[in-house]
């Protein structure tokens, strides 16, 4: 299938590694011509020369605090002098700093909201003039399934992206008649850094081994295992290409049927 993504242009947020690495990848692959942004000079870099090697497409780099709304804009500022505009916008980021409710400073929440909301609403605002100009365009947003099923101990991520899902369901009706699509993507157990640290804070917590919580993890997916980030990458591919071109405003969960909510 000929995803329609040969020379747009792709903006990809906290791309250094994990999951928006993978999304970085797979839009390479299909000819896209990528800029990944991360606060990680040296995991940006060595992101951009793997994903280079591997798609074969030279993928450019921007250094990005998304907490700092003038580095947000200095992406897309970047993306119009040397990709010519955005075409298709991955909103993503590091999670917000799991806990209970009693764990979590005011500090926190406001870091929470600032990192996990505001910058994805930041992000868009700055994408669509350049995609409006392009005469339509493609906005995938990574979230996590605890937008379905909320998570214990991660109170800020169940609160934020429950708002992103808001976002972007509003914003669906909004920009469809102008060409431009909205989807949210909630992954379930992804094997990242994030969810091996997870992993390693509920084995403190519970006496045992990484191992066996990993074990009991995949227990519980039907599919018997953890996911992988490749997985994701063709699934953002996919929604933020021009093969999509009637699915807009949805939150699709990737999580291998562990999340039962109708």
């Amino acid at each position: 299938m000929d995803l329609g993504l040969r020379d747009r242009a792709a903006v990809v947020f906290a791309a250094s590694r994990g999951l928006g690495r993978a999304a970085a990848l797979e839009l390479a692959r299909e000819g896209a011509r990528v800029l990944i942004a991360s606060r990680d000079e040296k995991n940006l870099r060595s992101a951009a020369d793997a994903i280079a090697d591997e798609s074969g497409t030279e993928v450019i780099t921007q250094i990005c605090d998304v907490a700092r709304a003038e580095d947000v804009r200095a992406v897309f500022d970047h993306a119009t002098e040397e990709l010519g505009g955005v075409d298709v916008l991955v909103n993503n980021t590091g999670g917000p700093r799991p806990g209970d409710f009693g764990d979590l400073s005011e500090e926190d929440w406001r870091t929470g909201h600032e990192v996990t909301l505001l910058s994805a609403a930041r992000a868009i605002r700055h994408a669509l003039p350049l995609m409006r100009r392009a005469g339509g365009g493609r906005i995938v947003n990574l979230t996590s399934f605890t937008v379905r099923q909320p998570a214990p101990g991660l109170l800020l991520s169940n609160v934020y992206r429950a708002g992103l899902v808001a976002l972007a369901k509003t914003l669906a009706a909004e920009l469809a008649p102008e060409g431009i699509l909205i989807n949210t993507v909630g992954p379930g157990f992804i094997d990242t850094d994030r969810v091996r640290e997870l992993t390693e804070i509920r084995a403190a917590k519970q006496g045992k081994t990484t191992d066996e919580i990993r074990a009991g993890i995949a227990a519980q997916i039907p599919l018997g295992r953890i996911g992988q980030p490749a997985e994701l990458g063709r699934l953002v591919a996919w929604l933020g290409s021009w093969a999509n071109t009637y699915l807009t405003g949805q939150v699709l969960i990737l999580d291998g049927g562990l999340v039962r909510a109708i």
